[in-house]
């Protein structure tokens, strides 16, 4: 099973290609190089899962890394089933984004430059999931972060593009500084950083308290809590969810990939992974239930009144990683997984018809400057309407069994929040389904209210976007199959296939409940769904109307809660305020130049005085001897005395 070593090199062998030779040598051709690497390693990892399912398994250290003292890391792989199911996530979306940027980016003057990240960011993702230690995990984690940056900062030449990249990366900081801490502190103590010693100590400190800067804490809280201070901003999580929709500046696929299958899920896996740490704090289960329900209703009622188009779909994602943590937060590990799997799929789909409709359009994003595209781009329509069905939640398609899974499990699971985040998530499936089809509405139906000329020129993406589009397609709809529950004929075996690494969440219901869950859940969104066709497409003039009654409601989500204000009033001002007046003002005009500058002045001024006494002149020469002698004799005269 050696040949597992090819998932994550072949990526990073196109990224060394393409970099080194694509602006001169390779040029147009640098797709080729990323794309069949990103495609040889989606074939490995249908290979790897393959030997999962029979039963094999791997952790192996191919390398030391580093080594002092009692501190050593290797770089090393764990195949296990959570493994297998992330490979086969992360190589899937990133090879049909892969295909479709071909098209989407065809013509752009940093080719070579855009595939050449591409393959970088699929690397590092693939090191952090396959990682069999904390270390690597946090190489992979801080990979993904400086990629994010380079993708989503592509346009660097458009000023909105290079601000959202830095964003980004600076949001990430907050939670990747406690993330950091959380790792020396499972280091100082467990002596190690690999999974299976820390997992296998983790039960052994279940009772332990520790004096953490002058407070007693219990140790396996503080360390599931900083471990999640990582997951919040990789994952945009309140209160670091707000570089997520800035990061559309950057191209459509880079959405697709950042949103569906890499970045944003790295901390739900982070949280899944060290499930035998967060199952020991009830507190810390607590906080990603809480959390994750939160940040769900808090990012769809944004969603709502949005009228970009691709940042609908961000809220969107912000609020389906919210379900994902709440899922978590009730011991239901499994089932946050199995939305990350199918929520892959349709999410990606969703962004990468996005693009599709900008293609046609000419760049333009808003939603309310479109409509009547049904006609021109049928492919396009009929994928993304499937994907926005399946987040609707619509039954037998992916995104209801993981959804209903979640909900079930939070309605009767013994967490002590279970029944207030169902009720949140219930209330947030409704609103999913509406503003999901408001944007189907907007967009694909009605009349035209762009202008003559994009009108002239709407036609359908070429093949290179629809056909990655009619396979993703086929994920949105069939990916949840291999999760139908017990109660209505299915195996469960997702379920069972998670079960060696996640456990188990069991719900205490009755099965007249669990079909009572599913019934609210499944009407739930169908009433979204009708609402926004009732809205939209039967009393178009209704949205308007409700806008001016509820106008400081609607500005204060239109203005997402003006978050982003009060952290610049809060944060960003002073900080820039203290930058110029103290760093720069003080610290280095007053002190740092001083030093640097003042001393070679002294020097200067006091060698600017001594050559003065060198005039050239013998008379003024024979007077300072004179006066030398004439010291020296006093001071012997009075030594003497």
């Amino acid at each position: 099973m050696q040949y597992y070593l090819l998932i994550p090199f072949l990526p990073f062998a196109a990224f060394i290609i393409n970099i080194l030779f694509g602006r001169k040598i390779i040029k147009d051709n640098a797709h080729w190089v990323s794309t069949l690497a990103v495609a040889g390693s989606w074939i490995v990892s249908v290979m790897t899962l393959m030997d999962v399912l029979s039963g094999l398994s791997v952790n192996q250290n191919l390398y030391t890394w580093m080594l002092s003292g009692n501190f050593k890391v290797s770089v090393g792989f764990l195949i296990d089933q959570l493994t297998a199911v992330m490979l086969i996530v992360v190589t899937t979306c990133s090879t049909l984004i892969h295909i479709y940027s071909i098209g989407y980016m065809h013509g752009d003057k940093g080719y070579y430059r855009f595939f050449s990240y591409l393959s970088l960011f699929t690397f590092c993702m693939l090191m952090l999931v396959m990682a069999n230690n904390f270390l690597q995990l946090y190489f992979g984690w801080e990979g993904v972060g400086l990629c994010s940056y380079f993708l989503i900062g592509y346009y660097f030449d458009k000023k909105s593009a290079s601000d959202a990249g830095k964003k980004a990366f600076i949001v990430n900081r907050f939670g990747d500084f406690g993330f950091g801490i959380g790792i020396f502190m499972i280091f100082i103590t467990f002596g190690t950083t690999y999974y299976d010693e820390v997992f296998s100590q983790a039960a052994g400190h279940a009772l332990t308290r520790v004096n953490f800067l002058g407070f007693d804490v219990h140790l396996m809280t503080l360390i599931a809590l900083l471990l999640f201070c990582g997951s919040i901003g990789k994952s945009a999580q309140m209160p670091l969810h707000v570089w997520l929709p800035d990061a559309m500046e950057g191209p459509t696929p880079v959405s697709a990939l950042i949103h569906a299958a890499t970045m944003v899920t790295a901390g739900v896996f982070l949280v899944a992974r060290c499930n035998p740490i967060f199952s020991l704090s009830e507190t810390a289960l607590i906080v990603v239930a809480m959390t994750g329900a939160i940040t769900s209703l808090f990012a769809a009622t944004i969603g709502l009144v949005q009228n970009d188009l691709k940042r609908i779909i961000a809220y969107s994602t912000v609020s389906q990683l919210g379900y994902m943590f709440l899922a978590c937060g009730v011991g239901a590990y499994t089932a946050g997984v199995f939305h990350l799997y199918t929520h892959a799929f349709f999410k990606a789909l969703l962004f990468l018809c996005a693009g599709s409709v900008m293609h046609a359009m000419g760049g333009e994003l808003n939603i309310q400057k479109m409509g009547s595209l049904k006609k021109f781009m049928p492919i396009t329509y009929w994928t993304m309407l499937l994907a926005s069905l399946s987040i609707a939640g619509v039954p037998g398609l992916a995104g209801f069994f993981s959804k209903d899974e979640i909900l079930w499990l939070a309605y009767s699971g013994a967490s002590p929040v279970g029944k207030i985040v169902w009720a949140m998530g219930t209330l947030v499936a409704f609103l999913t389904a509406f503003y999901s089809f408001r944007l189907i509405f907007l967009t694909f139906h009605g009349r035209f209210r762009g202008t003559h000329e994009q009108e002239h020129h709407l036609h359908e993406s070429p093949k290179t976007m629809t056909v990655p589009l009619m396979i993703l397609c086929v994920g949105a709809v069939a990916s949840g199959w291999v999760g139908i529950p017990h109660l209505v004929g299915g195996g469960a075996h997702f379920t069972e296939f998670m079960k060696p690494v996640l456990g188990h969440a069991e719900g205490h219901g009755t099965h007249a409940e669990e079909w009572m869950v599913m019934a609210i859940s499944v009407a739930v969104g169908f009433s979204g769904i009708g609402l926004a066709y009732f809205m939209y497409v039967l009393r178009p003039e209704l949205p308007g109307i409700v806008t001016q009654r509820f106008l400081a409601v609607h500005k204060v989500l239109f203005n997402k809660y003006y978050i982003d204000e009060l952290y610049s009033f809060l944060i960003i001002r002073p900080t820039i305020w203290v930058a110029k007046n103290v760093l720069i003002g003080v610290t280095d005009a007053r002190v740092i130049e001083a030093i640097v500058n003042g001393v070679p002045s002294a020097i200067g001024g006091f060698s600017r005085q001594l050559r003065k006494m060198q005039t050239g002149l013998l008379h003024n020469y024979a007077t300072i001897t004179a006066m030398g002698i004439f010291i020296i004799a006093a001071v012997m005269l009075l030594r003497n005395w």
